[in-house]
């Protein structure tokens, strides 16, 4: 048992240090292609890193869309969402005050509030309006999300304004094919790290005969958000709280718009385990970011506010863990 235990130590060593290179590697990577292309970090933040991020959450959706697990395909994107938002967003914020643009204001934050109403509102019909064949996601409303998705993606780089600058931000350049790489690099480091990360946390926590439940709401609930969580920190650290911001944006309307509508393309989506509680926990944490604002310091996401986003997860999850 000993030997099982140092194997897997190391193994979660490994992967927590190929995770945290690896969104250095990202992060810088990503900035540097930015100028290259003439383009801001948000738009970076949301495409590149925001959809690269988001690979372990498109994995494990499709993947139970092909098994017909709709559940899990469901309760992947619905959990890792909320724990963008709530725990990744305020503790990036906690660590360094995030600057929000006005085109953040006018159309990022109001696409994440409206993809996710509009989730609600195809993925429960039956619930709300007494319509349909039942809570679910079918083929239609997948291809409307991918649809959605591609529209939105055009829109940002056409309006993107790369003239953006947050204080304290210096950027490394980089020459373009070195920067690509280390994009590339980034990802994979970010992802296969996240892998040992969580299959040695999972085997650690199951040799010390912790229940099946807890180890899914703890390691396995925040492991295909790794990604996102390093790469958030280390933007930060680095004052990039753009970059930061594009990421969980990126990631959520991702995680909605492509993921969910691929995964429901492939095979329809039940919603029948989700409950109001955890698709309203997803639609107030939206909502947050755009009042945020507006308040304390206006068109900052500041510490406070990042606290109170800190706060509302240890709720929801106090929550999930008493009603197991």
């Amino acid at each position: 048992m000993e030997l099982e235990l140092a194997r897997l130590l190391l193994i979660l060593a490994a992967g927590l240090l190929l995770i945290l290179f690896g969104a250095d590697w990202l992060v810088d990577g990503s900035s540097s292609l930015a100028r290259k292309l003439g383009i801001s970090e948000f738009v970076i933040g949301m495409t590149i890193v925001g959809i690269g991020t988001s690979t372990p959450e498109m994995v494990v959706s499709f993947i139970s869309s092909l098994q017909g697990k709709a559940d899990m395909a469901v309760g992947n994107i619905i959990g890792s969402n909320i724990f963008n938002t709530m725990l990744i967003l305020g503790v990036t914020a906690m660590i360094s005050p995030m600057i929000i643009t006005k085109s953040n204001i006018r159309r990022d934050i109001p696409m994440n509030i409206f993809v996710t109403v509009l989730l609600i509102l195809l993925g429960m019909n039956q619930t709300l309006f007494g319509a349909g064949l039942g809570d679910r996601l079918s083929r239609i409303d997948g291809a409307i999300l991918l649809l959605l998705f591609i529209c939105y993606l055009y829109i940002t780089i056409k309006k993107d304004n790369p003239d953006i600058e947050e204080e304290g931000n210096e950027t490394k350049e980089y020459g373009a094919i070195l920067s690509i790489l280390m994009v590339i690099g980034g990802l994979a480091g970010l992802i296969f790290g996240g892998k040992m990360f969580v299959h040695s946390a999972e085997g650690i926590a199951r040799m010390y005969h912790l229940s099946e439940k807890f180890i899914g709401i703890t390691i396995l609930a925040g492991g295909t958000s790794l990604p996102e969580l390093a790469t958030c920190i280390v933007a930060a650290l680095k004052k990039k709280g753009q970059l930061a911001l594009g990421n969980i944006l990126g990631s959520n309307i991702s995680n909605i718009l492509l993921i969910l509508g691929g995964a429901s393309l492939i095979h329809p989506l039940s919603f029948a385990g989700m409950s109001l509680i955890d698709l309203s926990a997803l639609l107030l944490c939206s909502i947050f970011i755009l009042i945020s604002a507006f308040t304390f310091r206006k068109r900052q996401l500041d510490r406070m506010e990042g606290a109170i986003l800190v706060s509302m997860e240890v709720i929801y999850m106090s929550y999930l863990i008493i009603n197991i």
